[in-house]
């Protein structure tokens, strides 16, 4: 037992050290993040206040899923918009009061053009909607996060939305060998080539959190994440509440162009500035 204990204490403090190595190792090539993120937070108030004087209104899709989820509890704890619209295949039963902002829709998503109406009148786009190749199977992986996820964007474009906001993926890129990151990346260029006044895409790394429904492999890989941002690491991984917080706290900037890409790092920044 005591060689047992010495040989795991050895095992231990030589995964620390490899830990913290990759961890300077990432630092040094993190994506740099821009000066407009680090220098907002104090405004961060008086933006909130305007914006909510502007009566805008939002759509979420995907609010059942993870980032979803977070990023409607950051939305209705702030309260910016003056109606917030959840679009998804079913019902949601939330606890505590009914919030008199929240409305939800119901939609067949294989029949989408049927629901046109409920795209209209929207400000701004939350898109969150997203699934995997292990649980839909390939074809169905690309008709939820490529076909889903455009036809709802053209549908928001045509009932007036100006503001898109699309949570992709780290290495999204159209002429990517891999499957998940070919949609991911291809779906973004569809999407820009719509037009809208403005266009977020949000490109987390590994995203830190439990997850309701298990998935094999992950616990291992959030683990080893996890450790590495806690050391300060923020090229490969960040905690998910932080992804919905960079999502609406960069809502409230102004973008120096039409199509805007925030990678890891500016996401992370964003998600503990405000």
């Amino acid at each position: 037992m005591k060689l047992l204990g010495t040989t795991l204490g050895k095992a231990t403090s030589i995964l620390t050290v490899l830990i913290v190595v990759i961890a300077l190792v990432l630092n040094y090539f993190d994506d740099p993040v821009p000066a407009k993120y680090t220098s907002m937070a104090e405004d961060m108030k008086t933006m909130e206040e305007n914006f909510r004087h502007q009566n805008k209104s939002c759509f979420v899709l995907g609010a059942s899923g993870e980032t979803g989820r977070l990023l409607l509890k950051e939305l209705l704890e702030r309260n910016l918009f003056s109606k917030i619209t959840l679009i998804g295949r079913r019902q949601l039963t939330f606890e505590g009061e009914a919030n008199e902002n929240l409305i939800q829709e119901v939609v067949d998503f294989e029949k989408l053009d049927d629901y046109a109406t409920v795209f209209q009148g929207h400000d701004v786009g939350y898109c969150c909607l997203g699934t995997t190749r292990a649980k839909a199977g390939a074809d169905g992986f690309v008709r939820v996060d490529h076909d889903y996820v455009l036809k709802t964007a053209e549908l928001a474009k045509a009932g007036g939305c100006t503001q898109f906001h699309l949570e992709s993926s780290r290495g999204a890129e159209k002429n990517s060998k891999f499957l998940y990151l070919q949609v991911k990346g291809q779906v973004e260029a569809d999407i820009e080539a719509l037009g809208f006044d403005r266009f977020s895409i949000y490109r987390p790394g590994v995203l830190l959190v439990d997850r309701q429904e298990s998935r094999p492999g992950e616990w291992l890989a959030r683990k080893f994440f996890s450790a590495l941002s806690a050391v300060g690491s923020t090229s490969m991984a960040v905690p998910i509440h932080m992804v919905a917080k960079a999502m609406v706290s960069n809502t409230l900037l102004q973008p120096e162009q039409k199509t805007e890409i925030l990678e890891n790092s500016s996401i992370a920044t964003l998600g503990k500035s405000f």
